[in-house]
C-alpha cells in the first residue's frame, strides 16, 4: 500500500515556486532548442542529441541499445528516429556480427556534414538561452543540481524502469 497517497508532503510554497520554475523553463529551452534545429536541419533536437553522440562515437558507430541509453528514449522511440535518420541519409544501420539480433548505428558522412554545418547555431542557441544568463558560480551550482536529479533517477539497481530498457 502507497502510504504517499493516504498521507502526501505537500510541497511547501517555495519548493511549489522552484518546482514550477523548473518546469516552465525546461519546457521553454526544449522548444527553443527545438525550433531552432527544425529551422536550422529540419531535426527536432532529440535526433540532434542522436546524431552528436554517434559523432562522438569510435568509428562513428554504437550498439542501437547503448544509443537509446545515452538519448535516455525507448527503444521504440530510437527505431523512429533512426529510421528517419536514415531516410535523410545521415545515418545508417548495420548488423552486429557478434550477436544475430542487435545493430549498430553508424553515422553517415552526409550526417557529419549536417552536423558540423547545425553545431554552430546549437551551441549559439545554448548559450544564449542559458550561459549568458548564468555566473559562473550558478553555472556551477546548476551543473552540480542537476547530476543530483539525475543519479536519483537512474539506480543501478537489476530491473529498474528506464526508458532505454523499456
Amino acid at each position: 500500500m502507497n502510504t504517499a497517497s493516504e498521507n502526501p508532503r505537500w510541497l511547501t510554497d517555495e519548493e511549489q515556486r522552484v518546482w514550477r520554475a523548473y518546469l516552465h523553463a525546461s519546457t521553454l529551452l526544449e522548444d527553443h532548442l527545438d525550433r531552432q534545429l527544425q529551422r536550422d536541419a529540419g531535426m527536432p533536437h532529440v535526433y540532434y542529441g542522436l546524431i552528436v553522440a554517434l559523432a562522438e562515437a569510435p568509428q562513428r558507430r554504437l550498439r542501437m541499445t547503448e544509443l537509446a541509453m545515452k538519448a535516455k528514449i525507448t527503444r521504440s522511440r530510437l527505431s523512429h528516429a533512426i529510421a528517419r535518420l536514415e531516410k535523410n541519409g545521415w545515418v545508417r544501420r548495420e548488423d552486429c556480427p557478434s550477436d544475430k539480433r542487435g545493430q549498430f548505428a553508424v553515422l553517415t558522412d552526409e550526417g557529419l556534414k549536417v552536423l558540423e554545418q547545425t553545431a554552430p547555431g546549437h551551441v549559439s542557441a545554448v548559450r544564449q538561452a542559458v550561459f549568458e544568463r548564468l555566473t559562473p558560480e550558478q553555472q556551477k551550482s546548476l551543473g552540480e543540481i542537476m547530476q543530483i536529479v539525475a543519479e536519483g533517477l537512474q539506480p543501478n539497481e537489476a530491473g529498474a524502469d528506464l526508458p532505454w530498457l523499456r
